[in-house]
């Protein structure tokens, strides 16, 4: 049963596509009236086109990149002018390029981290006067399962800038923790998004075949544990790091997946 946010105001950061926009959907049909954030436009405007009606909720966009404090602090003064609060801050505003260690620049290193980490912070920073005056203030980081349980190939800025918002989350969670403000994280595993589709049947069928519930997830079982950290009933969990992946990460090796 979907919990009932009714009222809340939510940011989804990064939210005009993929898991960004499966999270505030879960948070529209929830009952929170949702600011998603973005860079590209038309993407911003679909987006809301198609949260719209999906509940009882409300979603509205804001053009805008994680790497700009400006931009972040336009962001936090926008959702207090359209919804008089801000109560729960999805940072899920993140880029995956990929790139082996010999070829790997110090320009595509830094674009990750500043993006993954330094966003991340940027947007906390700016919500938090906001999240500490509503009273049931909520974090919510997009990590991943790579960088903090496992890794992949040509991802080791994606996988260490993953590693790096968990030891955020955990002090970030200390010292926010007299506010009320609790401080979480949900690690992905492999989810079906817009783009899985030009890599073909092969590919999917080779991922899900490593992955012992035998499908890829949705971006709806993202939004589920998105809403239910930024709900009362996770109200005295801070600090955690909650893998949604299948069971992906427990076999040993493929064929300890193949039972």
């Amino acid at each position: 049963m979907t919990q009932s946010l009714a009222g809340y105001s939510v940011i989804v950061t990064g939210a005009t596509k993929g898991i960004g926009k499966g999270i505030a959907a879960a948070f529209v049909q929830a009952g929170a009236r949702v600011l998603v954030t973005g860079r590209d436009e038309a993407a911003a405007e679909a987006c809301v086109a198609e949260l719209s009606g999906q509940g009882p909720g409300t979603a509205s966009y804001l053009l805008g990149s994680v790497t700009s404090a400006a931009d972040m602090d336009r962001m936090a003064s926008v959702a207090v002018e359209r919804h008089g609060a801000i109560d729960v801050l999805c940072a899920n505003a993140g880029v995956f390029p990929e790139a082996k260690l010999d070829s790997m620049t110090e320009a595509d290193w830094d674009h990750v981290f500043e993006t993954n980490v330094k966003g991340n912070f940027l947007a906390v920073r700016s919500c938090l006067p906001e999240l500490t005056r509503s009273g049931r203030g909520r974090i919510v980081l997009t990590s991943s399962i790579t960088g903090p349980i496992t890794g992949q190939p040509g991802w080791s800025h994606y996988g260490g800038s993953k590693a790096a918002q968990l030891g955020f989350m955990r002090t970030a969670a200390i010292e926010l923790a007299s506010r009320a403000i609790t401080v979480n994280a949900v690690l992905p595993g492999n989810i079906a998004t817009e783009g899985l589709a030009d890599l073909g049947d092969d590919y999917r069928a080779s991922m899900e075949a490593a992955i012992p519930m035998g499908r890829l997830g949705s971006v709806a079982d993202i939004g589920a544990a998105a809403v239910f950290f930024a709900s009362p009933a996770a109200s005295y969990i801070t600090g955690q790091a909650l893998a949604v992946d299948g069971g992906q990460v427990l076999p040993e090796s493929i064929s300890a997946a193949e039972v």
